[in-house]
């Protein structure tokens, strides 16, 4: 009895030691210092992260091709050269909603939770993701939107989905109006070409609209989870959808060709083009898989 008591004594010893040792570490690799990094005109503090979890978005950075940006619940995270994976800053925020300005890479907009609680409205950051000002609470807000775009042509309109509303601002953020949609939207994504023009992939289908938001016309059925628009031919789209999988258009969704995307039995959530090279595009999956194109979507290799 006493060599079994000893021996239950030794375990929960030897137990608490470990798991000692697990919490240092944790503790230590925490508190590393972080890396500092140039992007274009400022210094940034980066946090090594080992992998990407609870992906909310992806963009591809517009000046820096080997720069890769995923929002996610935990924060916001940037790839760089498809191999060192950082936390920008210290924030553990969920960005629900996530989008680049079109030409300044320092500038992003974002949505979501804080990670004490509550939406967060809609923010920007002029520092390239390390800090953020919120710039509105949005309409019936503060606002969380889990779909959200920002003009590629005008990046001062605005979209965002929220309670069953599509919201827009004209101003950059500060001023909304609102319009009723027939189906909760999963993405948004704006013409490269033509401010009017927005596109809304949704558990009901594909949808088109030529004034802003104001109206919508259905491309397709069926549950689409990510588009895209090329960003030099604003007819070329992507779409990332249940009956199609990976879809292409060549004439702005009239007409669909299944690419037979191999991304290992995986979903695209997410789908960027680079801007800098628009033949290069990368799709982020719903198990957290970043795949990459270099032909437009047509074949697919993981990167991570």
């Amino acid at each position: 009895m006493k060599n079994d008591k000893k021996f239950i004594i030794s375990i929960i010893v030897v137990t608490l030691v470990l798991l000692g040792g697990v919490i240092w570490w944790n503790s230590q690799k925490s508190s590393e210092p972080p890396i500092t990094m140039s992007n274009q005109s400022s210094e940034q503090k980066l946090y090594p992260e080992d992998e990407i979890t609870h992906g909310h978005g992806l963009a591809v950075d517009v000046a820096d091709s080997n720069r890769i940006y995923i929002a996610t619940h935990h924060g916001l995270l940037v790839l760089v050269n498809e191999k060192d994976l950082y936390r920008l800053g210290t924030s553990r925020d969920d960005y629900m909603g996530f989008s680049v300005h079109p030409s300044d890479p320092n500038m992003f907009f974002s949505s979501g939770h804080p990670a004490t609680g509550g939406n967060v409205g809609f923010q920007r950051s002029e520092d390239g993701g390390m800090t953020w000002k919120r710039i509105s609470t949005g309409l019936n807000g503060p606002v969380d939107f889990h779909a959200m775009a920002v003009s590629p042509v005008n990046p001062d309109l605005v979209f965002g989905w929220f309670q069953g509303n599509l919201q827009r601002s004209t101003d950059g953020g500060k001023n909304w109006m609102k319009f009723v949609t027939l189906a909760p939207f999963v993405a948004l994504a704006g013409d490269t070409k033509d401010e009017n023009v927005i596109y809304a992939a949704s558990p009901q289908g594909l949808f088109k609209s030529q004034n802003k938001g104001e109206a919508w016309e259905q491309l397709i059925d069926g549950f689409v989870a990510a588009i895209a628009v090329h960003p030099n031919d604003s007819q070329i789209l992507l779409i990332s959808s249940e009956k199609l999988g990976m879809a292409k258009s060549n004439d702005s969704g009239k007409n669909w060709q299944e690419t037979n995307a191999n991304l290992n039995g995986e979903s695209a959530l997410f789908i960027a083009f680079d801007k800098q090279i628009p033949e290069t595009m990368y799709a982020l999956t719903e198990k957290n898989g970043l795949y990459k194109s270099q032909d437009e979507g047509v074949s697919w290799n993981k990167i991570r």
